[in-house]
């Protein structure tokens, strides 16, 4: 069970731009993580002297790199005679994060207005804390738009096209010459051989096939989570697994899989009973899986899991 917000899973709304894709493992050079970035403790990112992001103590390798890849983009930007403002990325609004029901009494409170989010947005179409998309503001834009054309030509190419996807789906990375490109090597180095890459997968793989053994194998979590199924049988909700791994989601993928593809944007007359049952299950499956999150949550810490639920 990954515990991701509903739209993180059925948006795939992505955390990081492209620029910070194609590297698997969570490399970072030594002079990038001492010349570019500043960290503090907890909390988000936020600037420092000089216009950089900060970054916090608490953050995961790639968000760190990703910190670190646009602060040093600023840097090369600077020395090309360029203004540019470090972004701290696409953040899900705070409703996102407390669907998934780690800290039960945040999901409690937003679960009772938004359910898993599904039909919420329809509802409240203009509340900023209804669960919805991340968005993502490109605080350069307005900068960019203000220059002459020639100059906003020039300042194309000294950023540099961030890349695109390669037929077989993998990050070709962004465009040499740029600045992109120099702060991506910055951070994360050359890019990998195939067969580099391969075996970085392949470790990968490993590691979350020990990390789901872990979860779906630990005795406490296999009860609790049979527990968790025998309420919400008595509440009348079809129980298709009983995985640790993956019941913590099942209602959740229940629902959003009878919803519409424009559930979002669906009228509010429609909407608001489609809600209103949403709310009721995911109230309720939040009170069968109380005891069971909050033993899953530490022990998902020491072994996270990023598999297919299987």
């Amino acid at each position: 069970m990954r515990f991701r917000s509903m739209w993180m899973v059925l948006a795939a709304a992505s955390m990081l731009p492209l620029s910070a894709c194609g590297q698997s493992d969570s490399r970072t050079s030594s002079s990038a993580a001492s010349d570019e970035g500043d960290t503090q403790a907890g909390g988000s990112p936020s600037a420092a002297t000089g216009g950089r992001l900060t970054i916090p103590e608490d953050a995961d390798p790639d968000t760190k790199n990703y910190y670190l890849t646009e602060n040093a983009i600023a840097a090369c930007m600077k020395k090309r005679g360029f203004s540019y403002t470090p972004s701290p990325g696409s953040t899900p609004n705070e409703a996102s994060s407390a669907i998934d029901g780690a800290d039960y009494a945040l999901a409690k409170k937003y679960r009772q207005k938004y359910g898993f989010g599904i039909y919420s947005r329809a509802v409240y179409p203009n509340d900023p804390a209804a669960p919805g998309p991340s968005e993502h503001n490109d605080p350069n834009a307005s900068y960019r738009s203000l220059l002459p054309a020639a100059q906003q030509q020039a300042y194309d190419k000294a950023l540099g096209a961030p890349g695109a996807a390669r037929d077989n789906g993998e990050y070709e990375g962004p465009a040499k010459g740029g600045c992109t490109a120099e702060a991506h090597l910055k951070v994360y180095g050359p890019a990998k051989t195939e067969a580099e890459q391969e075996r970085e997968n392949a470790k990968q793989e490993e590691r979350d096939r020990q990390a789901g053994q872990a979860l779906n194998g630990d005795q406490q979590l296999v009860s609790l989570a049979q527990e968790y199924a025998t309420c919400l049988r008595e509440y009348g909700i079809t129980v298709s697994t009983t995985q640790p791994t993956s019941i913590g989601d099942m209602v959740k993928f229940q629902v959003s899989a009878e919803a519409p593809p424009d559930a979002q944007t669906l009228g509010k007359d429609e909407a608001m009973p489609k809600l209103t049952r949403e709310i009721d299950l995911a109230l309720k499956d939040l009170e069968c899986g109380k005891n069971f999150r909050a033993a899953y949550w530490p022990k998902y810490k020491n072994n996270p899991y990023v598999g297919n639920n299987g």
